[in-house]
């Protein structure tokens, strides 16, 4: 049976820790690092996503600042908002929530943020800071997966990775951290050949392609650590699952992260670490 890596637990006790940083924090500086949260449309998703954001905020003593803007919004509107807030001292972190409204360019809005306070480490400059290993921050879900292995005691070094996945969002980064930690890494997509057989060579397998309990015990070699970054709905009934069907992989992995309770709740945790990063270098 495997040990279950419970995302919950770690994501709380990286949350106290930032807490008691930010405690300190502010009564060195006078003030509270600084997040702002800009979305477009009405996406139900995305709002609760913005909603825990804010929650998330208070929970650790940050200011916080939300932006709703309409669906019809002009790009003109966004880029002056974020221009403002790039500008304003008391805001250390800026976030667009994606996705945005077609009428919008996503890339141009997203260059738009200072890398400084580009939280989500999506800009270019950030991106190519990490391909080198000198970053400032760390695109959040990849991130949130290093910190649940590292906190669950498994061992990159010298370990066969494989990320079936390539956004640029998780599966690139992902890739660039675990060989940074001195991982052996592949990554496979779409025109993978052989994907169950390249699946099977690792010691640790990260599944973030958004197909529902795509990954069954065939793609998993036993003792294996699984890392599922899916968020899905299964199509039987709706419920939230992973890309991996825990029921069949769970007996035969060394540990494994469930969905939910695994990954999900520590993308906004390391938002906040990134944004006390960020106060603390402006």
């Amino acid at each position: 049976m495997a040990k279950i890596i419970d995302g919950k637990a770690i994501s709380a006790a990286i949350r106290a820790e930032i807490k008691e940083e930010t405690a300190a924090f502010v009564k060195e500086k006078g003030y509270a690092p600084g997040l702002a949260v800009i979305i477009v449309g009405s996406d139900p998703a995305s709002q609760v996503y913005v909603r825990n954001k804010h929650r998330a905020c208070e929970e650790v003593g940050f200011y916080s600042q939300g932006y709703e803007l309409p669906a019809d919004t002009d790009e003109a509107t966004l880029l002056a908002l974020i221009d403002r807030l790039n500008r304003d001292d008391r805001i250390h972190g800026i976030l667009v929530q994606l996705p945005l409204p077609r009428h919008l360019d996503a890339e141009k809005i997203l260059l738009a943020i200072d890398p400084a306070k580009d939280v989500d480490a999506f800009h270019p400059f950030n991106v190519g800071r990490i391909l080198i290993g000198k970053y400032s921050f760390l695109p959040c879900t990849p991130a949130g997966v290093m910190e649940l292995l590292s906190r669950s005691g498994v061992t990159i070094d010298g370990k066969e990775c494989v990320v079936v996945g390539r956004s640029n969002i998780v599966g690139k980064p992902q890739a660039v951290l675990l060989l940074e930690a001195n991982g052996t890494v592949t990554v496979c997509h779409s025109h993978t050949k052989n994907l169950k057989e390249v699946c099977r060579r690792a010691d640790i397998l990260v599944a973030a392609i958004g197909k529902p309990e795509f990954f069954d015990a065939s793609y998993v070699k036993e003792g294996a650590v699984v890392i599922d970054v899916g968020m899905n709905r299964r199509p039987s009934d709706g419920k939230l699952c992973g890309d991996v069907d825990f029921a069949s992989v769970e007996p035969i992995a060394s540990a494994i992260t469930p969905v939910p309770g695994g990954v999900g709740p520590m993308t906004i945790t390391m938002l906040l670490k990134n944004t006390l990063t960020a106060a603390r270098g402006r």
